[in-house]
């Protein structure tokens, strides 16, 4: 059986904001290709709003379920994980929105290259009202994205792992995934800002491939209240990119791949992000913070 013939399944955990949640689950149940199951995980939310809405939809291609307590963002992915069975599936967030043609354009990016693990499809950044939205971070995940040819271009072995090194150019609840590959290795919990280049620099190292397109299907928030944006904020997603890149740095060299060791190793744009983070605390008067933001340029 092809990816042409099978049912893709959509992993959606989500905690809180149930305006966007229910945007989340409507894009899903109006693609045009109907090949999908969607497994909700509600990590524990204050409210059990959400999942009692998703589980009132009659719909038999959409399960709902509710933990018992917390599991943070890491653990409860795994547990989505578990949950899927179909080759290949989708990590959403809760407050993206997939376009009508999503399921779609990836499904035919990934029966273009049959060896691949991953899809990229072209992706629009919208901001809280859905609006499209064109921040520096996206800017420069942007410059950074690999150029395609005749809409696509495929990366494997140490040029996978440079160009993710550089920058972090790829939307993780954007990617089409192949299950067995990233099965076999799961989500880090020690990296809970990092989880996405995480697996994709461990999928690389395991002679992965990933798909990239040109095609805009898929909408991206990015907002204020988001956990990477608060992440980075407090400065743990800085603290947390050093020792992510200096673990990886390592790994890559004993893989004898030493210049996507270098490249790690340097994390430019984290420290140029760090740097800007700093500058926004500086001109906010915020002292304190501008100068721990300032730290991480540095280290």
């Amino acid at each position: 059986m092809t990816v042409d013939d099978e049912t893709i399944d959509i992993l959606l955990p989500h905690y809180g904001d149930v305006e966007y949640l229910r945007l989340a689950v409507d894009s899903v149940r109006a693609q045009t290709d109907t090949r999908w199951r969607l497994i909700c995980v509600d990590d524990a939310s204050p409210s059990s709003a959400g999942h009692e809405w998703i589980s009132s939809l009659d719909d038999p291609r959409i399960v709902a379920i509710r933990n018992e307590e917390n599991l943070g963002v890491a653990r409860n992915f795994a547990r989505c994980l578990d949950l899927s069975t179909a080759e290949w599936f989708v990590m959403m967030g809760a407050d993206d929105v997939m376009m009508p043609r999503y399921l779609e354009t990836v499904r035919r990016a990934a029966a273009r290259t049959p060896a691949a693990d991953i899809v990229q499809p072209g992706v629009q950044v919208i901001d809280d009202d859905g609006k499209p939205a064109h921040p520096l971070p996206d800017l420069v995940k942007n410059l950074l994205r690999p150029r395609t040819r005749n809409g696509d271009r495929v990366l494997v072995g140490e040029p996978f792992a440079v160009s993710l090194a550089r920058a972090d150019w790829a939307y993780f609840p954007s990617l089409l995934w192949r299950r067995a590959s990233v099965a076999v290795h799961g989500f880090d919990a020690s990296y809970d800002v990092a989880l996405d280049l995480a697996l994709l620099l461990d999928i690389a190292m395991a002679g992965g491939t990933l798909r990239v397109t040109d095609d805009v299907c898929f909408q991206y928030r990015r907002h204020a209240r988001s956990f990477s944006q608060a992440t980075a904020v407090s400065g743990l997603r800085f603290d947390q990119e050093r020792r992510f890149f200096q673990h990886y740095a390592g790994r890559l060299r004993s893989r004898g791949w030493n210049r996507a060791a270098r490249v790690a190793r340097r994390r430019t744009v984290s420290r140029l992000n760090a740097a800007a983070e700093s500058a926004v605390a500086l001109f906010g008067g915020r002292m304190r913070d501008a100068r721990r933001l300032a730290a991480y340029v540095v280290r």
